[in-house]
């Protein structure tokens, strides 16, 4: 377990507590471990680079949802909890906690844990930080909301005691606290971040950063993508034995791995389906991979035409030749995905199945949509480059294989991811992405956390508006049998599968090159902590 020791909460005080059943598998996975000494030696060395293939591009650790920020950042501001896909919650800054009647949670922190500009935290700072996350008007306006839906607030009860408030099942609230609430001190913030007019923490420098996590930022530079880490020396738990942890930036593929092959670094992230071979046939590297929790898809925004017909939206489905992605695309690295929630999450429906790909289908159905060959649906395809696996290639086939209907003239066009993230958050009537590339992480191991934000009025990153969708969704939130739950919640992914929200893709694998002295296993919620290399 990370840190230092402390009391375990086993299975029946656990089940008691949430008053669900089967709850091991529900804390969510974004939150890692830090190797107990007493369970075998980790990392020993002084400098560990790692590169990804996106680099930060904010410093404020309340204003992203976006997975390789996490990896580098969780690094330096710590979750509440431990939390491993399929394991039951491990405490970490929160030691105990305790639902009330009233859907409330009571939260009970160490009283040792300090900030790298050494303020003490507390729960008021833990409420501070939900603030930021869930409250409109206290910025940023975060797309953490997204994860975080049936949150209310939260108030210090004293130092170390936080309550936080619901409106759903204990379980979902589980499911989305246990992921999030990376605190921000609240005096540091008011009295020494460097923020922007809006109150977004913002800097070029070393100063932006202050976390209670095992590093502490010793520089920082975001116009080369890189940010050194040291052991922050006050930590109240084990440290790993890194000298100096750096992470850097390149989104381009081959570059990652020229870097790794010439051992420029360490570890490096989404390795090209065709770039396996090369590192598995060099010395002093290797290939580590596991199928994620990350659904690829193309949402369609249906409050802009022409998405906003069903048949439309069903007909890019059928367009689209899922199976041929996989195979000649991503050489295998994939599985089709049937609906917005991927197998091993809670609420997956194994009974539906993907789209077939059908052209004539495809074609009868935009047909219906009121567009013929002599006058043909215009719609334009945008990708971000370096993101996701194969990202750009992958966004350039399924653009061909629609414009292949020959009553759809389907464009292609690559961006930056940023480009693609904002559009994603920019409301369901925005015209000027409405067809776009993206993936998500079912990061909490619930499918709420795969369908609210982007179902929802308030979910962050709504992109399809629908009554009845969202009631069900809304439905599902307040019930507290996990068995009955679970059962509404494959409702509502056969409902999202016929009402085709989005062109549903494939389930990334995640592709790791790195040393072959380092004992590493890949997570599906695609999280890399240090603290789990030896």
């Amino acid at each position: 377990m990370k840190g230092a020791n402390h009391p375990r909460i086993d299975r029946r005080t656990l089940l008691k507590l949430t008053g669900a059943a089967g709850v091991t598998t529900g804390l969510g996975s974004i939150a890692g471990c830090l190797g107990n000494p007493n369970e075998g030696e980790g990392l020993d060395v002084e400098t560990l680079t790692i590169t990804q293939g996106e680099f930060p591009d904010v410093e404020d650790p309340n204003d992203h949802i976006t997975g390789p920020y996490f990896n580098v950042y969780d690094h330096v501001y710590e979750p509440l909890f431990d939390v491993t896909p399929g394991e039951e919650p491990e405490p970490r800054v929160v030691e105990e906690w305790e639902h009330g009647d009233d859907r409330t949670v009571e939260l009970s922190i160490r009283d040792d844990v300090v900030f790298h500009e050494g303020q003490e935290l507390t729960a008021e700072d833990i409420a501070f930080t939900l603030e930021r996350q869930i409250d409109p008007d206290v910025p940023p306006v975060s797309d953490q909301v997204a994860g975080l839906g049936s949150i209310e607030g939260a108030e210090p009860i004293d130092d170390t005691t936080v309550e936080l408030s619901y409106s759903g099942a204990a379980q979902l609230a589980e499911f989305e606290f246990g992921n999030y609430l990376r605190a921000v001190s609240r005096e540091w913030y008011e009295n020494d971040a460097p923020t922007t007019e809006d109150g977004v923490i913002s800097g070029q420098d070393a100063a932006a950063f202050n976390g209670t996590g095992p590093f502490q930022v010793t520089e920082y530079n975001p116009g080369q993508n890189r940010i050194v880490l040291e052991p922050f020396d006050d930590y109240w738990g084990e440290v790993p034995e890194v000298g100096e942890l750096i992470f850097e930036g390149e989104t381009d593929d081959g570059g990652r791995v020229s870097s790794l092959l010439a051992d420029e670094t360490d570890f490096i992230d989404n390795v090209q389906p065709s770039d396996v071979g090369n590192v598995e046939d060099a010395d002093g590297v290797r290939i580590e991979e596991v199928t994620s929790f990350r659904n690829i898809f193309l949402p369609m925004k249906n409050e802009v035409e022409p998405f906003d017909s069903l048949e439309f939206r069903q007909a890019m489905n059928y367009a689209v030749d899922n199976e041929a992605i996989i195979n000649d695309i991503l050489q295998g690295f994939g599985s089709p995905m049937s609906q917005p929630t991927p197998p091993e999450v809670n609420g997956y429906n194994p009974d539906l199945e993907p789209y077939e790909h059908d052209l004539e289908e495809a074609e009868a159905l935009v047909e219906e949509a009121g567009y013929t060959a002599d006058d043909p649906a215009d719609i334009t395809l945008t990708v971000p480059e370096g993101r996701y696996l194969n990202d750009a290639d992958v966004g350039e086939r399924a653009a061909d294989d629609i414009d292949q209907l020959p009553n759809v003239d389907c464009d292609f066009e690559t961006v930056p991811f940023d480009v693609v993230s904002d559009a994603s958050s920019a409301g369901v009537d925005y015209e000027e992405i409405p067809f776009f590339l993206i993936g998500w992480g079912v990061i909490t191991g619930d499918a709420d956390y795969g369908m609210f934000g982007f179902f929802h009025d308030d979910g962050g990153v709504q992109n399809f508006r629908d009554e009845e969708l969202q009631q069900a969704l809304e439905e599902t939130q307040v019930e507290d049998d996990p068995e009955t739950r679970e059962e509404m919640l494959q409702d509502v992914n056969e409902m999202a599968r016929e009402k085709a929200p989005w062109v549903f893709l494939h389930q990334q694998q995640s592709i790791y090159g790195l040393d072959a002295d380092i004992e590493w296993d890949a997570r599906e919620d695609e999280s890399v902590f240090v603290w789990e290399m030896s």
